[in-house]
Parts: structure tokens; sequence; C-alpha cells
């Protein structure tokens, strides 16, 4: 199975790395592995595949993951799968689908 992607560079996801303290649990409830835990910090190695769930944010124990959570990056995905074509959420607004 290819490995699905959001929209390219609009993912909401950020990381204060001075609040990390390292634990993993993003990384354990991503279903994206879009962190890896990396000595004692954690990092995000692939942004672009951030689906927005809020699933790591919620986790963090010292909240320090912020995102915006919403269903336009799965309706993109979806719908890019199904007409096999990039990831698109068919809007008309430049900072989302170019």
């Amino acid at each position: 199975m290819k490995k699905l992607k959001y929209l390219k560079n609009i993912v909401t996801l950020k990381l204060d790395t001075e609040k990390c303290v390292g634990c993993g649990m993003c990384s354990i409830v991503c279903p994206h592995a879009v962190f890896k835990k990396n000595q004692n910090k954690t990092e995000i190695t692939d942004k672009d595949a951030c689906m927005e769930c809020g699933a790591c944010a919620r986790n963090c124990p010292v909240n320090a993951i912020n995102l915006v959570t919403g269903v336009g990056c799965a309706y993109a995905v979806l719908r890019g799968l199904l007409t096999g074509s990039e990831p698109c959420c068919d809007c008309s607004k430049k900072s989302c689908c170019g």
C-alpha cells in the first residue's frame, strides 16, 4: 500500500522541542508515523504525512504538540485515492490546493 500524504506544506502540526520531554507517546499513537523518538527528544520526520487527527496532541503529557484538527485532510486523501490524483479537497482556496 502506498504511503498516504496530506496536501503538501499546509499541515498545521507544530512541535515545541523546548517543552518535549521525549516520552515518545506521540510516536506510539500517530497512525502515519509522523514522529520519531531521537535520543531524549521527539522530532517530526514527515510532516506532510500528518492527517491532523489530533491523537498526538491529545496524548502529549506536556502539551508540546499543537495542530488544528479537521476532516479536510481525510477527504482530500480519500478523493485523491478514488480519482487516482494528488490529494485535493476540491476547494477554491489558493492556500489549500493551489
